[in-house]
């Protein structure tokens, strides 16, 4: 395996503001660099060219609903901004970069599998695992988040990439959340699925705690996420509004709608749905043989193996593995992998 430096984890307590400065200091001269590369990369992937001041009408109707739906992420961008020198402009841009490639402009060929096992199915010990694959190199932009928020009851764990508030993680109540993309509908203003897996850390202590917070939020745009407990793991895809979900104690998911009442709606390409079947299918046979008491280690055998590891082909608009986590929500672990897990050793971050 290859050696790399220490992934950046930026530690942070206080109010939403402070939380957001802290980021912003600390991550201030990489997230301008960026910025500058392309706008965040966003003109490598998109047909047509941007720019900040034509996406600023759309970055406020955004803007919008998040300062209304969650006011507290509204204010921590805005201490990231002020942190990392940006305009809040820009340090809205990083929370929507997703939103703006959206899936017509820009077809998944490949995204990220997820599984999870619950206490009742993993010897007590829950687990969420799963790749992250994107598009636009975004290895190099892997940060870690270390965020106890002023007087709540819990703190939080999380991966983000360039600037992000939240992309997975866990928290210290052992709540484990991972995210798939699933295509489908009309994406809209709102709020983004990465901010709403950071508002379910902060705020929640179950699945079921999250899945009634879930319910609340306007969310932007098709999802799937998976959350996990000491005693359920359970997926919940989102179509327009509606949420349909799959119970564990074990669940698998890949990057097609698997609710018989969500599937009309799948937008994915047929290509693309060919990868999220194998992946599924090769991820539900290794999760049949993997022990209950697997360790981290393990977990990472299953990640890095093709088809679940997705290798780069030169191509910086197709989706490739840029990282595998295995995160065990009762013990606060985060193990990572950054880049391609069959070529990195793994780095552990902990609640302690």
């Amino acid at each position: 395996m290859l050696l790399i430096p220490p992934l950046p984890l930026v530690r942070a307590e206080g109010d939403p503001h402070a939380l957001g400065h802290a980021h912003g200091r600390e991550r201030g001269p990489d997230l301008r660099d960026f910025l500058d590369d392309g706008l965040a990369r966003l003109n490598h992937l998109l047909p047509e060219p941007v720019t900040l001041a034509g996406l600023s009408p759309s970055i406020t109707a955004y803007r919008t609903v998040i300062e209304d739906a969650l006011p507290d992420l509204a204010a921590e961008t805005e201490g990231l901004a002020e942190g990392a020198g940006l305009t809040l402009t820009e340090a809205y841009l990083l929370q929507l970069r997703r939103e703006i490639l959206g899936y017509r402009k820009v077809p998944a060929l490949g995204d990220c599998t997820t599984y999870a096992r619950s206490g009742a199915a993993a010897r007590g010990l829950p687990v969420l695992a799963q790749t992250v694959d994107l598009n636009g190199d975004l290895d190099d932009q892997i940060t870690v988040l270390d965020v106890t928020p002023a007087g709540s009851r819990r703190r939080s764990l999380l991966l983000g990439f360039g600037g992000l508030l939240g992309y997975l993680g866990l928290n210290s109540s052992g709540l484990a959340v991972g995210i798939n993309l699933v295509l489908g509908g009309t994406w809209r203003p709102g709020v983004p699925p990465y901010l709403a897996v950071r508002h379910l850390l902060d705020r929640a202590g179950t699945v079921d705690e999250a899945l009634a917070l879930l319910r609340t939020l306007p969310l932007a745009s098709s999802r799937c996420l998976t959350l996990c407990d000491s005693e359920r793991a359970v997926w919940a895809e989102h179509l327009e509004g509606r949420w349909r979900l799959g119970d564990g104690p074990q669940t698998t998911h890949t990057n097609h709608y698997l609710h018989p009442d969500l599937v009309p709606g799948d937008e994915i390409n047929v290509f693309a749905r060919r990868s999220s079947v194998k992946r599924l299918q090769a991820c539900r046979t290794a999760l049949a043989a993997l022990p209950a008491d697997a360790s981290a280690e393990d977990h990472f055998a299953v990640l890095s193996a093709p088809p679940l590891c997705v290798p780069a082909n030169g191509d910086i608009r197709r989706e490739r593995t840029v990282a595998a986590a295995v995160l065990f929500p009762s013990r606060g672990e985060l193990h990572l992998r950054p880049g391609d897990p069959s070529r990195h050793p793994t780095q552990v971050f902990a609640l302690r």
